[in-house]
């Protein structure tokens, strides 16, 4: 364990969250390790969080804004006002597509936005495309649970649905990249659940998704496939 995880933790007054995150060590690789020292680079944060429920993530982008004078909006369909008491987080009860709603209690920028809500590509997608434009060039945007690995048949979390849906999901980033490489970098991590960093690098307006249109089912490559087979 680094030494700067254990401070972490130690500024977590929860108990049970505090708990969560060595109960959990792929949760700690895909968060803490993935983007915890990228954010501690921005002075004065303002971040914007889809998806609280047990308050691992909100614990984090907390610590984040009490060490640096950030402020924290968390939005969530559930009532999860509870979880903390810090004048730096306001918390915002509403589904993550009411952009009237959310637009009317939130700043018009952002350092980071970071999404762990419905994780169906389209949606993804929608949520990402509306609010990436409140991101400032240097900032990041988050996507959680992307890897679809965990879920897949006789896996550790064998999940028709989740595999499915995850897998769609990455696909889905890779086709919005795939039509935007000069706006933005992308970082993948396949720890756990896995998540995906997203760096603004432009203002530009992006683009709509582009299908990657793989080789790998055609005759050319089958073709290729019986070359190598018989040439052993």
């Amino acid at each position: 364990m680094s030494e700067k995880f254990k401070k972490f933790t130690d500024r977590i007054e929860n108990p049970e969250i505090r708990k969560l995150w060595y109960e959990f060590p792929g949760v700690k690789k895909k968060f803490f390790d993935f983007f915890y020292v990228e954010l501690m680079k921005f002075e004065n944060p303002k971040i914007l969080e889809f998806g609280v429920r047990h308050g691992v993530s909100t614990s984090l982008f907390l610590d984040v804004c009490g060490q640096n004078n950030g402020n924290l909006y968390s939005v969530d369909v559930e009532d999860y006002s509870y979880q903390f008491k810090n004048e730096k987080w306001k918390f915002i009860q509403s589904k993550d597509d009411n952009f009237a709603k959310i637009e009317a209690e939130i700043p018009k920028e952002f350092d980071v936005i970071f999404l762990d809500t419905i994780h169906k590509s389209e949606h993804v997608s929608n949520i990402f495309y509306y609010y990436y434009k409140k991101l400032k060039v240097g900032g990041l945007f988050i996507i959680d649970d992307i890897s679809w690995l965990l879920y897949t048949k006789n896996n550790k979390h064998d999940h028709f649905f989740k595999e499915i849906n995850n897998h769609e999901t990455f696909k889905k980033i890779l086709n919005i990249y795939n039509s935007n490489q000069e706006k933005f970098d992308i970082h993948f991590n396949f720890c756990d659940t896995g998540a995906v960093k997203i760096i603004k690098r432009k203002h530009d307006k992006l683009n709509e998704s582009k299908i990657i249109y793989s080789r790998e089912n055609t005759l050319k490559n089958y073709l290729r496939k019986l070359y190598i087979k018989f040439k052993k």
